[in-house]
C-alpha cells in the first residue's frame, strides 16, 4: 500500500468521525461516511465493495464487506465472572447468552480466533452453528470446536503465513502471542492437542496459542486485528497495514510496546485500540470501563501520539459502523 493512500485513509477517518478521533476523552460518535474506494489489490473477484467494521467489544469485530459477513473474536455474552470486582472465580460456568448476542453477528461466512480464552472464544461454537460459518483458528481452537460438536467441515486450523481468498476480501494470519500479566505469566496456558471434554468453565478454555489476522479488503484497506496485547515482531514485517485495531496492555512488562509495535507494523494511518472496555457488562455506550482500565488506555494514547503523530486515534464505540 503507498505511502499516499495511508495518508487518505487517516485524513478520511480523521473527517468522517470530527474530533472524537483526538483521544481518549470520549468514544468516537460516528462513522467515517467520507471513505472512498481507493487504488489497491482487488481479490479473486476484481471487484471492491463498501466495508464497515463494528466493535463487538473486547477485540470483537464485525465486518461487511457488500453482502458478505466475516467477525473477529465474537463475544457477546458478557457475563460476570467476577474479575472486574476483584474476585475473579476460574470456576464460573460458561454461558451463551442468546438474548445478548442476538443479531448482532448477522449471518458470517467467517469466524477468526485469535486465542481461546472465554472472552475472545466463548461465543464462537453457538455462532458457527446457529450460522454455519468457518471458524479459522488454533489447533486448540479446532479441537475445541468438535468438543463443542461443531462439525469438522466448518473448523480450519491455520499456523500463521497462511494467506487466503475469499473475493471481496483476503486474510491473511500472523503467528502472535499473549498479553503477559505483572508476574510475566498469562491466565490459564496451554493447548489441547485433542479433542478435549466439552468444556464447563471458564478455566476450561486455555489460551491455546495466539493469532493476529489481516484482513484485505478487495479495493479498499488493510486491516490488522489482534486480540492481546504482545506480538513476534518478526511475523508482522511487511504486512503495512492502513488501520489496526490493537489491543491495550493491562501491564508493562512488554518492552516498549507501542513503538515496537507500530514500527513494527509500518506506522498505520490509524490505530483502534480494542480490548479496554468492561466486557463482564452489556453492550451499552459510552462503554463501561474501569478506572485503572481508563488510564491504561489513556497511557496508551498518549504513547501512540508521542511515537506517531501523524497516526489518528479512533477510540470506538459499541456497534457504531465505520469505514475507512
Amino acid at each position: 500500500m503507498t505511502s499516499s493512500r495511508r495518508r487518505f485513509i487517516g485524513s478520511a477517518a480523521l473527517v468522517g468521525t470530527g474530533a472524537a478521533l483526538a483521544g481518549a476523552g470520549a468514544p468516537a460518535a460516528a462513522a467515517s461516511p467520507a471513505r472512498r474506494t481507493a487504488p489497491g489489490t482487488a481479490g479473486a473477484t476484481g471487484a471492491s465493495a463498501k466495508a464497515t467494521f463494528r466493535w463487538l467489544g473486547t477485540s470483537g469485530w464485525r465486518i461487511d464487506i457488500g453482502d458478505k459477513t466475516l467477525l473477529v473474536d465474537p463475544y457477546l455474552s458478557r457475563y460476570s465472572t467476577g474479575l472486574f470486582a476483584g474476585h475473579f472465580d476460574p470456576a464460573t460456568e460458561l454461558t451463551v447468552d442468546e438474548g445478548r448476542i442476538g443479531d448482532h453477528p448477522g449471518t458470517p461466512e467467517t469466524i477468526l480466533v485469535t486465542h481461546t480464552h472465554w472472552d475472545h472464544y466463548n461465543d464462537v461454537p453457538h455462532i458457527a452453528q446457529r450460522s454455519g460459518a468457518r471458524v479459522f483458528g488454533t489447533l486448540t481452537a479446532y479441537h475445541l470446536g468438535l468438543a463443542y460438536q461443531v462439525p469438522a467441515g466448518q473448523l480450519s486450523p491455520v499456523k500463521g503465513g497462511e494467506v487466503m481468498d475469499f473475493g471481496a476480501y483476503t486474510v491473511e494470519v500472523a503467528g502472535s502471542l499473549h498479553s503477559r500479566n505483572g508476574s510475566y505469566s498469562l491466565a490459564f496456558p496451554g493447548v489441547r492437542v485433542a479433542v478435549p471434554p466439552r468444556p464447563r468453565t471458564v478455566q476450561d478454555l486455555p489460551e491455546g496459542d495466539t493469532l493476529a489476522y489481516q484482513v484485505s479488503v478487495a479495493g479498499g484497506p488493510k486491516v490488522f486485528f489482534m486480540g492481546a496485547s504482545d506480538f513476534a515482531e518478526r511475523n508482522l514485517t511487511g504486512l503495512a497495514p492502513d488501520v489496526a485495531m490493537i489491543a491495550v496492555p493491562a501491564t508493562d512488562v512488554t518492552h516498549a510496546y507501542v513503538p515496537r509495535l507500530l514500527a513494527a507494523l509500518d506506522h498505520p494511518a490509524v490505530v483502534v485500540p480494542v480490548h479496554w472496555d468492561d466486557f463482564e457488562t452489556a453492550l451499552q455506550n459510552p462503554p463501561s470501563v474501569s478506572v485503572s482500565d481508563r488510564q491504561r488506555l489513556d497511557l496508551f494514547v498518549a504513547a501512540v501520539r508521542a511515537t506517531a503523530p501523524r497516526t489518528r486515534i479512533l477510540v470506538p464505540e459499541y456497534l457504531r459502523p465505520y469505514t475507512f
